[in-house]
């Protein structure tokens, strides 16, 4: 709590230009690696921040598209379009991007963008950007608004992800909207859970058609000895 109203009483009073270059270069002073803070002479900067993946539930995707390339991604290629034919999937748990952006993108931008970089095509509004601060083993989740700048939250908080990292999760508001998807995606829905349930099924039935042969060995062996 004490770090998320250091950095709100911050963030109230719009910062200098000279205030912005001593924050970079004291941002890059701390940097370990090559993930430096850039100062454009428009007074603008650019810089790096890494998107922790926590999404519970599938991503709807195009079906049978290859992954973006880079010769795709310079020529602003989007592989969506060239199929309306859609499936889903989970992406992996905790999977980390990385972003290079400026000081002038909002949340909303980074969330198309991440959207974008995995090809993934559910309405941007099913999925909201959190920042995660750790202080004195304490962990504090909070949602950032659409309009926020997610680099100046990392120049405030320092190069650290200890200290401040971001989220992408389900923009969670109670209850699921299920009203909010397509019947294609419930169907694909569907077809998970289905799929996900017969797996568990077969997992319970090996695990105890293991232990019977086990059980049926033991009995075997002791047989033929007395007690």
């Amino acid at each position: 709590q004490n770090v998320a109203k250091t950095l709100e009483e911050e963030q109230r009073a719009p910062p200098t230009p000279q205030e912005i270059k001593q924050k970079i270069e004291k941002y890059n002073a701390k940097v370990t690696n090559c993930l430096l803070m850039k100062l454009n002479d428009d007074g603008t900067y650019t810089g790096f921040i890494k998107v922790h993946l926590k999404l519970r539930r599938p991503v709807t995707v195009p079906a049978g598209i290859r992954p973006q390339s880079i010769y795709d991604a310079l020529r602003e290629v989007n592989l969506a379009d060239m199929t309306d034919k859609r499936t889903s999937f989970y992406l992996p748990l905790d999977a980390i991007k990385q972003l290079h952006i400026s000081s002038t993108t909002t949340v909303s931008e980074v969330i198309q963008g991440l959207l974008k970089k995995f090809m993934v095509v559910d309405n941007p509004q099913k999925f909201a950007l959190f920042k995660e601060m750790r202080k004195d083993g304490q962990v504090l989740l909070q949602k950032l608004p659409l309009t926020e700048y997610p680099l100046y939250l990392r120049l405030l908080a320092g190069p650290n992800t200890d200290v401040l990292s971001f989220v992408l999760k389900e923009n969670e508001t109670g209850e699921v909207e299920w009203d909010a998807f397509s019947i294609p995606e419930l169907q694909n829905f569907l077809m998970i859970l289905d799929k996900e349930e017969k797996d568990k099924i077969q997992q319970v039935q090996r695990k105890y058609e293991k232990f019977k042969q086990r059980l049926q060995q033991t009995l075997k062996e002791a047989g033929g000895k007395p007690g």
